[in-house]
């Protein structure tokens, strides 16, 4: 053997990391077979198992940690699903099932297809799973609907409860930098559930100044669901079952907490020809809704309601949701035979809306705000790769901590894994800006379309650009911002100035939203004019943008525009290791290269 030579084995001991890209023949993992279905303490058992192959569109991953949560209670309990007879069923042959739908590691292999991530790349991972040749998903429909979509981790096999684990290209994004192993295993699951069904609704995702009333505020989607909404300037409010738990709640941004031990008016509606108990019932409710605006500390219903428990809490928190408001549910904690006093949706027009996990645009978001240090993973104990089953018992138990939990898998130790602070800015950052001279500014465009602008969408999808052009080529090198600090009115006046409908807001070098027309005229139909003017651009603006480089090719530009449903990108270029935006792309730049006239400087 000579130097160079790389000792390598077909089993690695948990712990101890293969050399890079080296993928042995073999992996320890935690299993759950039919015949040993159970409470995790018996249903979960170690074993030694080939490591899986992989498709051209997939990666394989070395598990540093994995997050837990309750779908892998259900796994090894065998019900309400025997995943392994469902896989069976559906031609996949193995007869037991590796768990896990949350993941932290390191890309050992990829397939030929995926250009994503490399080998080397720390990375978290979601857990949507689709095929991308379903006919549904190719004509672009939010593949969450898509007939093949699936959990990984609980409705495939190959989870992150293993040395190595199987997942989709798209799962992937990149680890953030200031979190440990076990931290970056723990949120995303809870956060992007919560993301959707905060975001993912568009006539009724929260704005700032929205009121919105959050269930279980203290667990792990309820934790998520405080931190996105106060990252974008809505107001939450929290539900808890102990008074212990509301410094941690305010702590990650609700503005009040409501005991749901204080009201006795739970469970399913009575019969609206039970007078006697109906009278009871709105009078019980009433003090709910009266105790929500104290918490809020002032008059206004939620917008949102965001829902879990259901069958005891539904009838509540659709009356005391706002006129044209939406209660957004994605479980049944409580039970599912949920009923609804029909009056209160048709009358004053309230939405009811179920939402599973999220799509990739969502999943990335929300990992944005993660990288930010505007989310955090509220991860309140983390295990040993031994004490797996541990972690799942004490959540069948309903005895595990607020919050989220992990367990190690392939990191060595506690603590490991982080290599940066926590971003000093706590909002997502989109571009890196030092010392821009005043006349040199950015314009950027939030990343929900405004609405007034979507006809040119619309016109660039299906445009033919030929393959040699450049956003250099194109591009408006003049770019406008102003900074979290300034008023609404300061921001709207510099829009008007310079004609234009967005812009960026800059703070400390970091691009870290926008503040648009739109924003302008929410916050005007939320506080009275002179309030509205005089509020800091911060609780307003947008978060997030967009961005291509100048050497870039026009065609995959007005690929992303049309995709993401964006009508500007920032124009950055590289610069001592980080991006300097040097202009910006609009529709009207395509535009007038389709009628051939010159571009503005």
């Amino acid at each position: 053997m000579t130097m160079t030579e790389t000792v390598t084995k077909d089993l690695y001991p948990v712990g101890e990391a293969p050399p890079l890209g080296v993928v042995p023949a073999e992996m320890h993992a935690w299993l759950v077979r039919a015949d040993r279905f159970g409470e995790p303490m018996k249903g979960f058992q170690q074993e030694v198992v080939p490591v899986p192959t992989i498709a051209p569109d997939e990666v394989l991953v070395y598990v540093m940690a994995a997050g837990v949560n309750y779908n892998n209670v259900w796994a090894s309990l065998g019900i309400p699903v025997d995943v392994i007879k469902a896989r069976n069923k559906q031609g996949e042959p193995e007869d037991f099932h590796i768990g896990g739908s949350d993941a932290s590691g390191i890309v050992y292999a990829v397939g030929e297809n995926v250009t994503r991530v490399k080998v080397g790349d720390e990375v978290v991972v979601h857990c949507g799973m689709w095929n991308g040749d379903c006919p549904f998903v190719k004509a672009g429909g939010d593949p969450m609907y898509s007939p093949s979509f699936r959990i990984w981790g609980y409705e495939s096999n190959y989870g992150s409860f293993a040395q190595f684990t199987r997942v989709q290209a798209h799962q992937c994004s990149p680890k953030p930098k200031h979190l440990t192993w076990e931290q970056a295993a723990a949120y995303m699951l809870v956060g992007a559930t919560a993301y959707r069904m905060l975001m993912g609704w568009p006539q009724h995702k929260l704005n700032p100044g929205d009121p919105v009333l959050i269930w279980g505020g203290a667990g792990g989607l309820g934790s998520m669901a405080i931190q996105i909404a106060d990252s974008i300037g809505a107001v939450p409010v929290a539900v808890i079952s102990d008074n212990d738990k509301v410094e941690y709640c305010k702590s990650l941004g609700a503005r009040g907490c409501m005991n749901r031990k204080d009201y006795d008016h739970w469970g399913m509606l009575p019969h609206w020809k039970d007078a006697a108990g109906y009278a009871k019932w709105l009078k019980g409710v009433r003090a709910f809704g009266a105790g929500f605006w104290e918490a809020l500390g002032e008059k206004r219903n939620p917008k949102v309601v965001f829902e879990h428990p259901g069958e005891g809490t539904i009838p509540s928190s659709i009356f005391v949701c706002d006129t044209g408001g939406m209660v957004v549910i994605c479980a049944g904690t409580t039970g599912y035979n949920a009923t609804v006093d029909l009056r209160y949706l048709w009358m004053r027009q309230k939405r009811l809306q179920g939402s599973h996990f999220a799509n990739d645009e969502q999943c990335y978001a929300l990992n944005d705000l993660v990288l930010a240090g505007k989310v955090d993973p509220c991860m309140s104990r983390a295990f040993t790769y031994a004490e797996l089953p541990v972690a799942h018992q004490l959540m069948h138990d309903n005895k595990h901590p607020h919050g989220n939990m992990s367990v190690l898998i392939g990191a060595p130790g506690f603590g490991l894994g982080k290599t940066a602070d926590v971003p000093e800015m706590h909002h997502v950052a989109a571009v890196r800006v030092d010392e821009a001279p005043e006349a040199t500014k950015a314009e950027v465009v939030p990343r929900v379309p405004t609405g007034d602008t979507d006809e040119a969408l619309d016109a660039l999808e299906g445009l033919v650009v030929d393959e040699t052009t450049k956003v250099g080529d194109v591009m408006t090198t003049s770019v406008i911002s102003c900074r979290p600090d300034d008023t609404l009115k300061t921001a709207a006046e510099t829009m008007l100035e310079h004609h234009i409908r967005a812009m960026a807001v800059l703070e400390n070098g970091l691009a870290i939203g926008v503040i648009s027309m739109t924003d302008v005229i929410l916050a005007r139909q939320q506080w009275p004019q002179g309030d509205a003017l005089r509020l800091p651009v911060r609780r307003v603006m947008t978060l997030g943008a967009y961005t291509c480089r100048a050497d870039d090719l026009l065609s995959d530009a007005v690929s992303t525009m049309t995709a993401r449903r964006i009508h500007r990108l920032v124009v950055v270029r590289e610069k001592e290791g980080r991006d300097e935006p040097i202009g910006m792309l609009s529709t009207s730049d395509v535009v007038r290269k389709m009628l051939a006239e010159p571009k503005k400087k």
